[in-house]
């Protein structure tokens, strides 16, 4: 492990995350006494043996190397000051064996209005590749082997940017245009920026007055033939209960996107979380069901939007994507796929006049008939007012009402047909299954790997769809001794698999705002397995 701490305040939060015998470098240029106050230290902890015990610790003049290295470029303190962060991206480069030339042509892309800006990053990074190779306290480097990826055409995708053009494959797959609207509010903003880049495809973006006004012009749309999308974090997502249960009871095809973020209220608005489960699941008032799917990865988010949009339109019902605030904004490498890969996504708008009724369904998905507005012979009733199956006359008789609230929820339910069976990472039979779902996914499948190669008998699964949960899920979750479902929460999926399954799983729940760690979870595997590291 290493840790690069800038200055005294990056070294007290980050440190607790660094393990005993990691490399330690810290800029001695910036704890002076002002940033010592700031971080909260009394004294120079730098000045403490105790740190240099029990980590390597190597003190480095960045702010003073990198000054040195540009001293006669025509730039201003503070910008050669911002300039130190590529003197330490170009020291751990030299450490980790890592060639500069990808990061001097991105240096290259991204100063290409500023020559002297763009010289002075290329000569600090260079500054701090060579310090690593002529420093002598530096004993070692380390080779980092490149990671086995697929042939193919790859670029660094966000979670927002893939929800983004996961929309956008599914509109251009559908040939159905699809109409967004959304009120800002982190960390979700940047799907409705990303997708206004791209109005040359079927996207219409609408930055609504508030919460209640975006999700109510996604359903008008959805009602006048084009695919309704929504998206926002908790709060707003509560705004929008009302207009979610319309789409419910209306019977049709919504997305709602909920980058969740550390709450309740205002809460940690950049922070993440996964307390929005129960939300999803149970947040809106009477029987509201609506299908809830969450993403794995940065990339994921891509596919789970494409999913969404086509469960939506096919089932005439709502969907809930939970991403979060780990994923909307984290990277990483992803395969362009293919477009005529993806699932097809057929939808079928009535047009006959002759046997119709607005609430016949297909005895296969439940679903009722999608009819554009002014298509002749095809008026009907449409609305928040209970409807009579089949005819979609208003109705107040209470059969009827019994037999919509079980229909709607058998409809969603039938969405399990489409669920491929559960991959399991690990034996099919064991001693412990760690269940997770969302941005935990990394850090699940690290701790496991790693619990595995010590011998344990330990596998994962991460669940994708948390309503309807996988037609497979209990009979797996009864493969194993114990389970585990380590969450950014209190312990919501839990609480579901318990009533569910009737299985006897358990907790980590973390919830401070931060990424769960994967020495924290192997910890608790090995807790549960009464063993130790």
């Amino acid at each position: 492990d290493c840790l690069v701490a800038m200055n005294p305040a990056a070294l007290k939060v980050h440190l607790r995350d660094l393990k005993p015998g990691g490399l330690l470098i810290v800029n001695t240029a910036a704890f002076e006494k002002r940033n010592l106050d700031k971080a909260g230290y009394a004294q120079n902890p730098l000045d403490d043996p105790a740190l240099a015990e029990r980590y390597r610790l190597h003190k480095v003049d960045m702010t003073g190397l990198t000054h040195k290295a540009i001293a006669d470029l025509k730039l201003d303190t503070k910008e050669k000051d911002r300039t130190k962060n590529f003197f330490a991206l170009g020291l751990v480069s030299w450490i980790y064996t890592r060639p500069l030339e990808p990061t001097l042509e991105w240096i290259g892309k991204k100063f290409t209005k500023s020559a002297d800006i763009a010289e002075a990053n290329t000569r600090v990074l260079k500054a701090g590749h060579a310090f690593g190779e002529t420093a002598e306290f530096f004993e070692e480097a380390y080779t980092v082997e490149p990671a086995e990826m697929a042939p193919g055409l790859y670029r660094a995708m966000t979670g927002n940017r893939a929800l983004a053009w996961g929309l956008l494959a599914a509109a251009e797959r559908s040939k159905v245009p699809l109409v967004y609207g959304a009120y800002p509010i982190t960390p979700a903003s940047s799907v409705l920026e990303e997708l206004a880049m791209h109005k040359r495809f079927r996207i219409r973006t609408i930055q609504a007055e508030d919460e209640i006004a975006a999700v109510t012009a996604a359903i008008g749309a959805s009602f006048g033939g084009a695919i309704g999308i929504t998206c926002s974090s908790g709060p707003g997502i509560a705004l929008k209960g009302e207009g979610i249960g319309l789409a419910v009871t209306a019977e049709l095809p919504l997305v709602i996107l909920n980058i969740q973020r550390a709450g309740p209220s205002t809460g940690m608005p950049t922070k993440t979380e996964q307390a929005d489960l129960m939300q999803a699941l149970y947040g809106r008032n009477s029987e509201s069901p609506v299908v809830v799917l969450a993403p794995a990865t940065p990339g994921d988010c891509f596919y789970v939007a494409y999913e969404a949009v086509r469960i939506a339109a096919k089932y005439m019902v709502p969907v809930i994507v939970l991403s979060d605030g780990f994923l909307a904004n984290g990277s990483e490498p992803w395969l362009i796929p293919d477009p005529t890969t993806l699932p097809p996504i057929d939808i079928q708008f009535r047009t006959e006049p002759e046997g119709f009724f607005a609430y016949l369904r297909d005895p296969a998905t439940l679903s009722r008939p999608w009819v554009r507005p002014g298509t002749p012979g095809l008026e009907h009733r449409i609305g928040g007012i209970e409807k009579q199956d089949v005819t979609g006359n208003i109705s107040y008789d209470p059969d009827n009402h019994d037999h919509m609230v079980r229909t709607r929820a058998e409809k969603v339910r039938r969405v399990a047909q489409e669920i491929p069976p559960t991959s399991i990472n690990g034996p099919a039979t064991g001693d412990l299954l760690v269940v997770g779902w969302g941005g935990t996914y990394g850090s699940i499948t690290a701790a496991v790997e790693r619990a595995q190669a010590a011998g344990k008998s330990v596998a994962s699964v991460h669940l994708r769809h948390l309503n309807p949960l996988p037609p497979d899920l209990g009979h797996i979750l009864r493969e194993y001794r114990k389970v585990l479902v380590p969450e950014i929460n209190s312990g919501q999926l839990v609480r579901v698999l318990r009533a569910e399954y009737l299985v006897d799983a358990v907790g980590f729940n973390r919830v401070r705002g931060l990424p769960l760690a994967s020495e924290e979870i192997l910890e608790d595997i090995n807790q549960l397995l009464g063993s130790k590291a």
